[in-house]
């Protein structure tokens, strides 16, 4: 659970610091952190799909092509299942909480806890983070943690404005933040990675995974819009197409 840790002490860590500043971070500041958020969620993203994919070139080429196989065909799953639809109307009820709250108002501290709560909650890369935290690339080993690092960060800079809002209800969010990824991580470790490791289908899950974070950092960099909660299927989907191709 070290990614929850680290997201909910995120969250803390930025609140804290936006209570303490008076002026907001400059533009040269916002691309930097903007640059280095993007690079690193790519980085992590490419490093857990090579870390996924070995043997030799037969073998190789058969893993990359149930990887992209599976993340086109849950990409298609999820667009029926409208998860990023769902995840937009979240998205919304948190935005029109944030334009109706002022800072006299009486429920601004609620309103923060519930907008922030939900804001970092429903980011796919929170679930994708959380689900890698629990399935460790290595037997034995610690859980795949990275994207929630980067997550924590992205999310400490976003307390920096919401506390200016909300004040220090925002923070409170960091504790569904915490059990929502820690109830994913320990299921995943749990329940999801013995069965997976024992037929040899875990690696196909972390290299869709790797493949998928990668997409955040088109997000990032504004290359394209992707609809990343529609991917998620793609988790799924990997180890039944590999265990069908066996």
């Amino acid at each position: 659970m070290t990614g929850a840790i680290l997201n909910a002490a995120g969250i803390v860590v930025g609140g804290v610091v936006g209570l303490m500043r008076t002026t907001p971070l400059s533009a040269q500041s916002q691309a930097f952190f903007k640059t280095a958020l993007g690079v690193f969620t790519i980085f992590y993203g490419l490093r857990l799909t090579w870390l996924s994919i070995n043997g030799p070139f037969a073998t190789v080429v058969k893993q990359i092509t149930i990887a992209l196989i599976a993340v086109v065909v849950g990409r298609l799953v999820g667009r029926l299942l409208r998860f990023q639809k769902a995840s937009n109307h979240l998205g919304q009820y948190a935005r029109r909480l944030i334009e109706s709250t002022k800072p006299n108002d009486p429920h601004r501290f609620s309103n923060g806890m519930n907008a922030c709560a939900i804001l970092f909650c429903a980011s796919p890369l929170g679930i994708l983070g959380a689900v890698h935290d629990g399935l460790p690339v290595e037997p034995g080993g610690m859980g795949y943690f990275y994207p929630l690092a980067v997550k924590a960060v992205m999310d400490g800079l976003a307390m920096l404005g919401f506390v200016a809002l909300f004040g220090a209800g925002g923070m409170l969010a960091a504790l569904p933040v915490f059990v929502f990824q820690g109830t994913i991580t320990l299921a995943c470790n749990f329940y999801a990675e013995p069965v997976l490791r024992a037929h040899g289908l875990l690696d196909s899950v972390n290299a869709v995974g790797g493949l998928v974070i990668c997409t955040v950092g088109l997000i990032i960099f504004e290359i394209k819009k992707v609809e990343l909660a529609d991917y998620l299927p793609s988790l799924a989907l990997a180890p039944l197409i590999t265990w069908l191709w066996k």
